[in-house]
């Protein structure tokens, strides 16, 4: 909680945005400067930083059930969707200026499918419930389509992740958790439906 807490303080841009990196004095506590290591630039949205924000925080107001986590995974999820591509599944960094030319990064459609399908089941009002759960399955069927699907040519489920594209590490390739979140979402989706049908 106190980790959740100072994120929301230090790691949150205005617009709902995350920072990659932050850099903490070990004596004072003090957010001495604010960089990224794997996105485009210290002031770019990097895609899978974004999506690990709104798990985090989906998964912190599961577990305490505190509304600021709830109204901060919001948030964090609308500056997500705005920027996203047709095909719901984000460029590496929403900034990269080489963009529609550049890299995806299935690991991250990956992370927030799996965090919305959470945040759908525990949002109250209805609308917002469909919405999340909406565009997850959106996610879902395009990260299960032969654009993404690795099917016959690795051992992998998906392609196009990409790890740290500024050091040219892990790039357009399959990353194992890519395929964790991925699976999860599915059980999450599966579990859902099955809930449906019983009802």
């Amino acid at each position: 909680v106190s980790h959740a807490d100072v994120t929301i303080k230090n790691h949150i841009r205005p617009d709902s945005t995350v920072w990659h990196v932050l850099v903490y004095d070990d004596k004072t506590g003090e957010c001495i400067r604010k960089c990224t290591h794997q996105g485009y630039a210290d002031n770019s949205v990097w895609a899978r930083g974004q999506a690990w924000a709104i798990y985090g925080y989906t998964m912190c107001y599961r577990e305490t059930g505190d509304e600021k986590y709830f109204q901060t995974a919001k948030e964090l999820t609308a500056a997500y969707l705005k920027r996203l591509p047709a095909d719901f599944v984000p460029y590496w960094d929403f900034d990269d200026p080489e963009i529609p030319n550049s890299v995806r990064d299935a690991s991250a459609a990956a992370v927030v499918a799996s965090a919305l399908l959470e945040l759908s089941g525990l949002d109250k009002n209805e609308p917002d419930k469909s919405y999340y759960r909406d565009a997850a399955e959106k996610m879902l069927w395009s990260l299960s389509s032969p654009a993404y699907r690795s099917g016959t040519k690795n051992d992998a489920f998906l392609l196009h992740s990409t790890g740290n594209k500024p050091k040219n590490v892990e790039v357009d390739i399959p990353i194992i958790y890519a395929d964790y979140y991925y699976i999860e979402a599915l059980v999450r989706l599966k579990k859902i439906l099955e809930t449906e049908k019983a009802g």
